[in-house]
């Protein structure tokens, strides 16, 4: 499997382009990302956007790409401390794509 390609942000500070610390801290959380299997994805943006308070969602969606569904998701399964969340696996059992030809015994 590749690397995944890193987001560029879409915020207002890091289309201008000129060097704010911010759109550096931007990039670095991106790169980061780009380096996270999707659930800690999921899990890291949760905690930044929690952390942000209101309007924290919407904001980590524009920053980072991720769906603000998803980031609700990460948000909701911190709150429950990962209790439903394997430990061994990134997907529960059953979870993903499921085969493209029935394996025949």
């Amino acid at each position: 499997m590749g690397a995944r390609a890193v987001y560029q942000c879409k915020c207002a500070i890091c289309q201008t382009g000129d060097g704010n610390p911010e759109s550096e801290h931007h990039s670095r959380m991106n790169l980061l990302l780009s380096r996270l299997d999707e659930q800690q994805r999921r899990w890291y943006v949760g905690v930044e956007a929690e952390r942000i308070g209101h309007g924290g969602t919407e904001l980590m969606s524009q920053l980072t790409g991720i769906n603000v569904n998803t980031i609700r998701k990460g948000r909701e399964e911190i709150a429950r401390k990962l209790i439903d969340r394997p430990t061994e696996r990134v997907r529960v059992v059953g979870g993903g794509r499921k085969a493209v030809e029935k394996k025949v015994q």
